[in-house]
């Protein structure tokens, strides 16, 4: 019954890093100035794209120095976002950043680089975990095949079984978050209790089950589940009941819009959130509870939707905006569920690790943002704030 007590962490896809040099640079430039800021310590939840694994597997050397230099700047790392593949900056993302899915070996390879890499990075005595795609985006191809499900949770249950192995060679307990989120394969609570059901079941079959029941689990992130218009605190309760482990909560907010018929302002100021590089699921609820989805947010959507969407009572937006923010001008936020997921979190029997993902800085639209020093200091501390009560 307790909240983590390791350093805050905040996750490092904010920054455009497609090399160690790139990392290392954003660190210098954002993480550093942001710790100074905060007088207290911080851990790097480092993104660490393919490239940037495979350089830091070249030699020994490579990563030995970089671990240097991590200590060197006071920071600690005991988690990796192992989501995004590729450029998680690049001009076109959307649903690219669901490649490779689970159901392909690549996938697999990453992840298992991640490990290595993180069993490296890792204080003594503390476990890592890396978050995933919750298997594949379902609007893809190879969702359509009837085996896809069962291919993924066969590459999940030898990546548990790869973990143990890693585990007993290093000493480095590692465990593997899978992020449920909107639109992909695993995305509602329901889908998230099904699919650790067959996996177990699977796992069992081959021998593996105990391997998955230790290093398989969540990652939470709080704005996934809030979009879906899902009560956060008894979808935690019930994952809990399902002895499914939480590895990690990312700390997000999404966007909502109240009575979007009579919101014009509020849609209007939706409208700048759309944009090129990130995808931004939209879902509405119904008077009668029924959830209308689209998969990506337009400027037509905001400024003309559908006669169904525009009389629903409430919108909200896969848009990751200031953790800190109760509101963007017009637009609200999802922050009430934040609050309260974090308020049932101690209920658990273990403490999952806890960052704060806000990634979209450089898409954010107006003049009301300030340097990503600021805005994520703000985040920073308003979180500390949060978990302090």
């Amino acid at each position: 019954m307790t909240i983590s007590s390791l350093p805050l962490s905040y996750c490092t896809n904010v920054h455009p890093a497609m090399s160690v040099a790139e990392v290392d640079q954003g660190l210098d430039e954002f993480t550093v100035p942001i710790k100074k800021n905060l007088g207290s310590d911080l851990a790097a939840g480092l993104w660490l794209a393919r490239p940037v694994v495979d350089e830091l597997e070249e030699s020994p050397d490579v990563l030995r120095r970089f671990s240097d230099r991590l200590r060197d700047r006071s920071l600690v790392c005991y988690t990796l976002n192992a989501f995004p593949y590729g450029n998680f900056h690049s001009q076109r993302v959307k649903e690219n950043v669901y490649l490779p899915d689970w159901s392909d070996c690549a996938r697999f390879d990453y992840s298992m680089s991640c490990a290595r890499v993180l069993s490296k990075l890792l204080p003594e005595n503390v476990e890592g975990s890396l978050s995933t795609v919750p298997l594949g985006f379902k609007k893809a191809k190879r969702y359509s095949d009837p085996s896809f499900i069962d291919d993924c949770a066969v590459w999940i249950y030898k990546y548990a079984h790869q973990l143990r192995l890693l585990h007993e060679k290093t000493g480095r307990m590692i465990r593997l978050a899978i992020e449920p989120e909107p639109y992909c394969a695993i995305e509602t609570t329901a889908e998230t209790l099904l699919f650790f059901e067959r996996l177990r079941s699977l796992a069992a079959d081959a021998g593996y089950l105990e391997e998955v029941n230790t290093h398989i689990g969540l990652c939470y992130d709080i704005c996934h589940q809030s979009v879906e218009f899902e009560d956060v605190t008894e979808s935690i309760r019930k994952i809990a009941a399902a002895d499914i482990r939480i590895n990690k909560i990312h700390i997000t907010c999404a966007i909502e819009i109240a009575s979007p018929a009579t919101n014009l302002e509020a849609r209007q100021a939706l409208a700048r959130y759309a944009e090129p590089r990130y995808l931004h699921q939209t879902f509405a609820k119904m008077a009668d509870g029924r959830i209308v989805r689209e998969v990506d947010l337009t400027e037509s959507i905001a400024l003309n939707p559908s006669d169904e969407f525009r009389d629903a009572s409430a919108w909200r937006i896969h848009f990751h905006v200031p953790v800190d923010a109760e509101d963007l001008g017009p637009l609200s936020t999802t922050r009430s569920d934040l609050k309260r997921a974090l308020a049932v979190v101690p209920e658990l029997d273990y403490a999952p690790h806890l960052e704060v993902e806000t990634y979209t800085w450089s898409v954010m639209p107006g003049k009301q943002m300030t340097s990503i020093v600021d805005g994520l200091t703000r985040e920073l501390q308003a979180t500390q704030r949060l978990l302090s009560r």
